[in-house]
């Protein structure tokens, strides 16, 4: 590995995206949050997915001539269309856009369709809280788990994310997957030829299995599954919420991410911003964060939600992030 300074890296990064066929400007947006997300220690989600981008952008799988826009507003509502292309630009448009709504209006919900992986979805959600907003994420994604009482994958692994922010201090950052386990934990269980627990995956025929290779070409089981319907219906919420009103594709209509050739996703992602000033007032809410917080911190061994990424970007921004050797040297 190599390391780099911060925007060194991002430049090493969009530089490969770039010769892949994205745009200047999605290959910087792009390039600025896989850099983020390594230099918070969540390497899948890192530099490692330049070049399944680049892949995706070279197959056709995503556009990379793109302009993400917002064709659609009603009030307090918008919709940004991504064009087919990568995420991040369509994921910064509508943030942003909604940024200004809700500063209006108090609220604003902002979706994006016909888009592409979106990353760590808590880290689009940082501009609103540096604008002292709440905010609320959802995405979807290929299909990799079963609906309650199914064995087939028909929903994604469907993330959901909040931030919440602080005055004088870092905003909690809440960010999770709805499957039981990341699929990446299979992938490195099956690489090692270890076993996995029941209650992470089911078989191609929709059986339990402690076998990770199955697993994989099986389905995930959503967090709880083994005693509880929840996670799979929270996660059918989540895949409604992107999907339903946005007309992007569910996760069963979209190709697995990890396959270089397959279609476009155009699966979709959607945003609610809210300004506590509108409602109890900007002070009320930052007394209450605070009473919880330090509630939260009496119980030793506590950790806020994003203290623990936030405090390894610092270091990376100082010391370096780590980059591929692949990547810095082409």
């Amino acid at each position: 590995m190599a390391r780099l300074g911060f925007d060194a890296a991002v430049e090493v990064a969009a530089r490969a995206l770039r010769q892949a066929g994205a745009s200047d400007a999605m290959a910087i947006s792009t390039a600025r949050a896989l850099v983020l997300a390594q230099a918070q220690g969540i390497g899948s989600h890192g530099l490692s997915r330049v070049a399944q981008y680049s892949a995706h952008l070279r197959n056709g799988r995503a556009n990379g001539n793109a302009v993400a826009a917002v064709v659609k507003r009603k009030g307090a509502a918008l919709l940004v269309d991504a064009g087919q292309g990568l995420a991040f630009p369509a994921c910064d448009l509508a943030v942003s856009e909604a940024i200004a709504v809700a500063k209006e209006l108090g609220v604003c919900v902002a979706a994006v369709t016909n888009s592409h992986h979106a990353g760590v979805l808590v880290d689009h959600l940082r501009p609103a809280a540096a604008a002292s907003l709440v905010g609320i994420a959802f995405a979807n994604s290929p299909a990799a788990m079963p609906v309650a009482g199914g064995r087939r994958p028909l929903l994604g692994t469907n993330p959901v994310a909040a931030v919440f922010p602080r005055p004088g201090h870092d905003p909690l950052m809440i960010d999770m997957s709805l499957s039981e386990v990341a699929r990446g934990k299979l992938m490195v269980a099956a690489k090692e030829g270890r076993s996995i627990p029941q209650g992470w995956a089911l078989d191609a025929q929709g059986n339990p299995t402690t076998d990770p290779q199955a697993g994989l070409d099986g389905s995930m089981l959503a967090v709880g599954a083994a005693t509880s319907p929840k996670g799979a219906m929270l996660a059918l919420v989540v895949e409604l919420m992107v999907t339903a009103m946005t007309g992007a594709h569910f996760g069963f209509e979209a190709d697995n991410f990890f396959k270089e050739a397959g279609n476009a996703p155009r699966i979709g992602q959607a945003f609610v911003l809210i300004d506590p000033a509108a409602l109890a007032g900007i002070d009320v809410y930052s007394e209450r964060m605070e009473t919880i917080v330090q509630e939260m911190l009496v119980d030793e061994g506590v950790r806020l939600a994003g203290a623990r990424r936030l405090a390894l970007e610092r270091q990376a921004r100082v010391e370096g992030v780590e980059v591929p050797d692949e990547l810095a040297l082409g």
